[in-house]
């Protein structure tokens, strides 16, 4: 039998990768620390419905009162949700009166969709960088 070689489409001949990289460096351990706090938090189903019902209202805020409803769970526990997306940097409130309202913090939204999605080559945006991209 013969030894054939096989061309990989989509592979860059020079470096023998097919796909660019998706980050310059590693995550330093402050990085890396503060994300996985974003993702964890984005892990669990009830958070991640929270955080999709936030992101699509109308007028970009909702009142705890409008988001309990839509789970089989009481609103303590649907208040610990929302404190874990606010302590995972996702989401921001105020209390007026009786009820507290939420809404997406887009700083965060865009630093991991500049992580996840920028142009293999650019460097990892800084908090700062990509806050000051949605301002």
């Amino acid at each position: 039998m013969s030894k054939q070689e096989l061309a990989v489409l989509g592979q860059d001949s020079d470096s023998g990768t097919c796909c660019p990289a998706l980050l310059t460096t590693p995550l330093d351990e402050g990085q890396a620390g503060e994300l996985a706090k974003v993702f964890k938090a984005l892990g669990d189903p009830v958070r991640l419905r929270l955080l999709s019902m936030i992101a699509s209202r109308a007028g970009g805020e909702v009142c705890v009162c409008d988001l309990t409803p839509a789970f089989d769970l009481s609103q303590p526990t649907i208040s610990h949700h929302l404190k874990l997306l606010r302590q995972a940097g996702l989401i921001d409130c105020e209390r007026r009166g009786t009820w507290v309202y939420y809404w997406l913090l887009p700083e965060m939204v865009d630093r991991l969709a500049a992580i996840l999605t920028r142009p293999a080559g650019e460097a990892l945006p800084t908090p700062a960088e990509a806050a000051g991209a949605s301002a």
